[in-house]
């Protein structure tokens, strides 16, 4: 278990020590989608879910859940953050079930001796959520998929990028 850093020698989990870890400018890109019908996506566009702007209360939403994810997840660190950006795009070409859906992409960013890659994650996760949350009245069937980390910078690993041209190192 040597390789896994959460786990002691005796193989318990614990939270890692970072106090000799230098303080870096980090930040992680994370991503995923929320597939749905597309009147569904038609009704979020327009305006007429009747809890509200779906997109700015998500928008909220994955900021609070980045701020709260040391809570969530029991190995974390509580970070300060710098900063979270909150991005959406339109899926409109339909999958083979014919559905339609919503990309989030949401930026974490701190300074510290820690990353923020589940940060970001948790906050994509929180915005889908809070979007399914608030048309699962009119569509019970969306899904939730690919929430997957798509970038980190900083820190002694350096720069990771999923998708990293053939014959690239992933690694700074």
């Amino acid at each position: 278990m040597s390789d896994l850093t959460h786990f002691s020698d005796s193989g318990r989990a614990r939270m890692v020590d970072v106090t000799a870890k230098p303080e870096s400018t980090r930040a992680a890109v994370a991503s995923g989608v929320l597939r749905m019908r597309p009147a569904t996506l038609e009704r979020i566009r327009l305006g007429t879910i009747k809890k509200g702007n779906v997109l700015a209360v998500a928008d909220v939403a994955a900021v609070m859940a980045a701020k709260h994810t040391a809570s969530l997840i029991p190995m974390c660190h509580p970070l300060s953050l710098s900063g979270v950006e909150v991005e959406f795009d339109e899926i409109l070409a339909a999958d083979a079930e014919g559905a339609v859906g919503i990309q989030v992409k949401v930026t974490a960013r701190c300074t510290g001796s820690t990353g923020v890659e589940m940060e970001a994650l948790t906050a994509a996760a929180g915005a889908l959520l809070t979007i399914y949350d608030m048309c699962k009245a009119i569509d019970r069937g969306m899904r939730i998929e690919n929430i997957q980390l798509e970038e980190k910078t900083g820190g002694k690993s350096g720069t990771w990028r999923r998708n990293t041209p053939a014959g690239e190192a992933p690694h700074d």
